[in-house]
């Protein structure tokens, strides 16, 4: 990618996982967020497990090497649950986590699975309480005659411990599987959606939530088209949007009324008939929805492209960015082997300049919107010596293949990049490999 001074190259940080390849179910990773500082590095897998990694203090003497991301803490968030009323099993996968801004010495999380959303309480100890009046100091009572005279308790360093402590659980709101939640910039509210309905939250109320869109039919044979993403505006705490499986994005207003159902916008970009084909309509489903940290542009990710859009043009994106257009005369095997219907998530840099979405063949491509360059790149055991310069990848798409491209036909549809992470303020990105996760960087000079 481009940076200020010419071509940003980026280096091999870390890799996180087993290097086994017979992968748990389990141990694949299904979510990856950085907090607001990027200090902090939070994963979710289908075991319901969250793990964090802090970022350690950089190494004065060695400027060229980063601070390297260690496990802060481990926990499960979730487990699996039986729903008796419909005979439904419910996964503890982790579908999403959010962070929300960092108010006191500790840091709380949101985590969610299909049905029950948690804040989560992630704090450190480091003293312990020693002198107790009425107990012995492994905890048992004493006998009250025997006791003399009065103790003030001490407080004495001891070991770092980091807790991770559920405050709420916000459940039986959704009666369909949710696919997202956004933290809102009034850092008191949140939503979650559904196929069918998005609910708005208070952080201190779990009993009620407020249903803020819902598009379920009378009849449900009438269903056309879910909600695959929603999200906050970064800053305007009564705007939100949400994208739909036909490939649109409707912008709604909270002060218009208290069920947005009727949108303020909605962002379409009309089909090219030239392209139109049997996949079009599952091609087009939005799989992620993202603003820009400044509020201006909003991005999509669709089956083969990125798209960013203007939040005052409505008509069409301003840019247009093909992820992997070689797999458009693939798209009858892809739907055979339901590779079609994966959801690659994307991500914003921390000044928009550049953005990431993954691929297939453990492939993730980078966009830099100003000089209009992109670049493919690949995460593997390969190439992973530390602050090892990655080498753009090329796919032959058809014709002859020159020495240091791949063909189309000899990429792995099992190895996908769909989760992705930026750092807030560095170039520091996190890509999640089936149950890996690899930490890039890049070189410093």
């Amino acid at each position: 990618m481009a940076g200020p001074g010419g071509d940003m190259q980026w280096c091999f940080s870390q890799v996180k996982g087993a290097i086994d390849d017979d992968v748990a179910e389990a141990d694949i990773i299904s979510t990856v967020e950085f907090n607001h500082t990027g200090e902090l590095l939070a994963t979710g897998d289908k075991g319901g497990r969250v793990v964090i990694f802090q970022q350690e203090i950089e190494n004065k003497s060695q400027p060229q090497f980063r601070s390297e991301y260690n496990v802060y803490s481990t926990f499960q968030s979730h487990e699996p649950e039986f729903d008796y009323l419909k005979s439904l099993e419910i996964e503890e996968k982790i579908n999403k986590i959010r962070w929300l801004p960092q108010k006191n010495a500790a840091q709380f999380l949101l985590s969610t699975n299909d049905k029950t959303i948690k804040l989560w309480k992630i704090s450190e100890r480091d003293k312990r309480p020693e002198g107790y009046n009425l107990k012995e100091e492994d905890g048992r009572y004493k006998d009250p005659n025997t006791i003399m005279s009065l103790r003030v308790p001490v407080l004495i360093p001891m070991d770092l411990m980091v807790e991770a402590s559920p405050r709420r659980v916000f459940a039986n709101a959704h009666t369909y599987h949710i696919n997202s939640i956004s933290v809102n910039s009034d850092n008191e509210t949140y939503l979650s959606a559904d196929d069918l309905r998005i609910n708005l939250w208070h952080l201190e109320i779990t009993d009620r939530s407020f249903n803020i869109v819902d598009i379920k039919p009378a009849n449900m044979e009438e269903l056309t088209e879910v909600i695959t993403a929603a999200e906050f505006h970064p800053h305007q705490c009564n705007t939100f949007v949400y994208s739909s499986s036909k490939g649109t994005i409707r912008l709604c207003d909270m002060r218009a009324s208290a069920l947005c159902d009727k949108h303020s916008k909605l962002f379409e970009e009309p089909e090219d008939p030239s392209n139109r084909s049997f996949f079009s309509e599952i091609i087009s489903s939005i799989s992620d929805v993202k603003f820009s940290h400044n509020g201006r542009y909003m991005m999509t990710r669709d089956y083969l492209s990125v798209k960013i859009w203007d939040l005052n043009m409505e008509n069409r994106p301003v840019e247009t960015y093909q992820v992997h257009e070689y797999l458009r005369s693939k798209l009858c095997s892809l739907y055979e082997n339901d590779c079609i219907f994966d959801k690659f998530e994307c991500c914003w840099n921390g000044n928009d300049s550049v953005v990431m979405t993954g691929s297939y063949n453990n492939f993730f491509r980078m966009f830099d919107r100003g000089q209009r360059r992109d670049v493919t790149l690949e995460a593997s055991r390969e190439n992973s010596k530390p602050m090892q310069v990655l080498k753009p990848r090329k796919v032959c798409a058809g014709g002859k293949r020159k020495k240091d491209e791949i063909s189309v036909d000899s990429l792995d549809f099992n190895k996908k990049i769909l989760h992705t992470a930026w750092h807030p303020q560095d170039n520091i990105i996190a890509v999640a490999t089936t149950n890996n996760l690899y930490i890039f960087q890049d070189k410093v000079n």
